[in-house]
Order: structure tokens, then C-alpha cells, then sequence
């Protein structure tokens, strides 16, 4: 029989998802990520299995965070665009804020390994589809209160204002607040 786990999972994870936010799966090592989580590479993996089982699970808390907060951002008062306008200015100035940048977990994950892990592009397809679901929901929230017009794809915005936010959190890292709440605002003229 084993010895009880002397650390709570879902803090390790946490940690786990910082070093691999900063750093990328392949350049995260077994020893970073006992460092950051002050788990013994021994028990770590005990726990978790593999690293990648760990970062599986750490993109997992990664997009439950990031609903939560598409959630709360999307359902502040006002009309669609100011929504929208004030919820797309919150991450851009919360990745400016961040030292060095680092952008997107889900947006480094699919270029670093989408493109030759079928697991993992479907785990990001499912968090961005998940992603657009909800601009699409506040769109449409839009066209029922009148904001919005009766004739807009709330479907191809939201598509349009997704990847308008993936490039953002990929110019964040080389550009300053007032370029990036101008292209935030010409986004948002299609949203008439």
C-alpha cells in the first residue's frame, strides 16, 4: 500500500500549467515541473502518470478557467459590442501585463503541437469551438435586445471575433494597448 498523497492535485496542476504556459510541452522539464510544483519527480508522475497526462490535464483546468471567465466577461451589462469591446480589452491588457508574454495556452499549444498530434487538435478544436459557442451566444443575445442586427450571422462573427482574439494574444506579445484596442474596434464595426 502506498502513502497518501501529500499534495492537493488540482494546485500541482495549476503550477504544472504555468511552467508549460511559460515554456511549451516540449521545452518543459520533468525537473521544472517538480520545481514549480514542489512535488518529487518521483511522486509527480506517480500521480500523473506521464508528463503529458499532467499537461493534458493542465490544458483541461487551463480551458474550465478561461470558460469561466468568457462566462463572466460576456454577461456584464451593456450592449453587445460594449460587451464584447470590454471583454476582448481585459485579455489583451491582462497579456500585456504578463512578463515576459507568453499569450495563449491553447493558441501556443495548437502551433507547437496541433499540427502533428491528432489528440491535441482535437482537445484545441473543442476549446475553441467551446470559445466561439459563447461569442456566438452573446451575439445572438444581441440580435433578440435589438443591438445586434436581425440580419447578422451570429455564428460567422463569432468565428470572425475568435480569431480575432487568437491574433491578438499572438500581437500582445510584440505590440502596445493602443494598437491593439484600434484593432479590437475595427473588429468590432462588424458587430452593425
Amino acid at each position: 500500500m502506498g502513502r497518501p498523497r501529500s499534495f492537493d492535485d488540482d494546485v500541482v496542476i495549476e503550477r504544472a500549467m504555468e511552467v508549460f504556459w511559460a515554456h511549451g510541452y516540449a521545452n518543459t522539464s520533468p525537473a521544472q515541473l517538480a520545481e514549480a510544483t514542489g512535488v518529487a519527480k518521483g511522486s509527480l508522475y506517480n500521480a500523473f502518470k506521464s508528463k503529458r497526462e499532467l499537461f493534458d490535464r493542465a490544458l483541461a483546468h487551463y480551458d474550465r478557467q478561461t470558460s469561466e471567465l468568457a462566462a463572466e466577461l460576456l454577461a456584464q451589462p451593456g450592449t453587445t459590442r460594449e460587451c464584447i469591446r470590454s471583454a476582448l480589452r481585459f485579455i489583451v491588457d491582462f497579456d500585456l501585463a504578463q512578463q515576459p508574454p507568453r499569450g495563449c495556452l491553447v493558441g501556443n499549444t495548437a502551433m507547437e503541437l496541433a499540427g502533428h498530434d491528432p489528440q491535441i487538435a482535437r482537445t484545441i478544436r473543442t476549446i475553441q469551438d467551446r470559445q466561439t459557442a459563447a461569442l456566438t451566444a452573446r451575439i445572438e443575445q444581441g440580435r433578440r435586445d435589438g443591438d445586434v442586427g436581425s440580419e447578422a450571422d451570429a455564428r460567422a462573427l463569432a468565428e470572425f471575433l475568435a480569431t480575432t482574439l487568437a491574433g491578438l494574444r499572438v500581437m500582445a506579445m510584440t505590440h502596445d494597448a493602443p494598437t491593439l484596442y484600434r484593432i479590437i474596434d475595427s473588429a468590432l464595426a462588424a458587430l452593425h
